[in-house]
């Protein structure tokens, strides 16, 4: 939790956020992941100051197991001084005790968000889904909250002014944003009207930014017009048995008859084969996203 210190900005961790989606996506199938199309909304975590402490608690922690599909799992919430902003006790359940920053206690808008965060580290954990290292770990669970339609409240918790900031999870707010966006593509859900904090509005805005340029990247048939005359290049260099530059772009040519192009699904990172002949539909074998493709 970055409380009054800098908080980092750009895409530092895009690498482990794109293969965490990828591994959400091996892990479950497609119709899993369509089960989380809605959200977590406002009202789910609306905390009022009159509102009883720990009632109020425990019942925005009920809502996090049910949007997360935990029907036996319970939650036992506590508040003490530490330096994170919340921590769970990853055990073999049904009872998990989650302990919660003191600061929450006042700062009762933001407890959806570390509520949402935890709740997600129980459920990867009932999964078996795990990365290696606590910094991968957590930008793996940062990414799957936000992917399943609770992240939205981590990225409305950064707030930063000249005097202050805040951030939770490990996710930079942009980054945070372009999860959202790439859940929005696939739900057709737009989190826009659910943010309070406008700076995290305009991280949302910078990461759908950076998102929408997975759909434009050759070979897919969106590409714009500089993309497509690298690629027609590489194509050409690799035809005639040349190297190609690896810093071109995410494709890789493989010879044959024909000679084939791998490039990674826009929606979920998993790399497609496709012939090298033209314009073609492809499907990817993950995901299930049907793509237009100009080979």
């Amino acid at each position: 939790m970055a409380d009054g210190g800098p908080v980092e900005h750009g895409f530092p961790h895009l690498a482990t956020v794109r293969a965490a989606i990828t591994a959400l996506y091996r892990r479950l199938s497609p119709d899993t992941v369509a089960q989380f199309a809605s959200s977590v909304v406002p009202a789910d975590v609306a905390f009022a100051d009159a509102d009883e402490l720990h009632l109020g608690v425990q019942r925005v922690a009920a809502g996090m197991v049910r949007h997360f599909r935990l029907p036996d799992a319970r939650f036992v919430v506590s508040f003490r001084e530490m330096r994170h902003a919340a921590n769970v006790e990853l055990a073999a359940g049904p009872e998990y005790f989650v302990e919660l920053n003191d600061r929450f206690r006042t700062h009762r808008r933001d407890i959806g968000a570390a509520l949402a965060h935890e709740v997600a580290h129980v459920y990867l954990h009932r999964l078996g889904l795990a990365f290696d290292g606590v910094r991968d770990n957590e930008i793996l669970t940062d990414t799957v909250t936000a992917y399943l339609g609770a992240g939205w409240l981590l990225l409305d918790a950064f707030r930063e002014d000249g005097m202050s900031s805040q951030k939770l999870g490990y996710l930079t707010p942009e980054e945070f944003g372009f999860v959202l966006a790439k859940r929005a593509d696939v739900f057709g859900e737009d989190p826009s009207p659910w943010f309070t904090s406008a700076q995290a509005y305009s991280a949302y805005v910078r990461g759908a930014e950076r998102a929408r340029l997975d759909g434009r990247l050759p070979p897919l048939a969106a590409a714009g017009w500089v993309g497509r005359r690298r690629y027609a290049r590489e194509r050409r260099l690799a035809l005639q048995g040349r190297a190609t530059d690896p810093a071109a772009g995410p494709y890789r040519f493989e010879p044959g008859s024909p000679p084939r192009v791998s490039f990674p699904c826009p929606t979920c990172g998993q790399r497609i084969r496709v012939p090298v002949r033209g314009r073609v539909r492809a499907r990817c074998g993950l995901c299930r996203t049907v793509l237009d493709v100009d080979t």
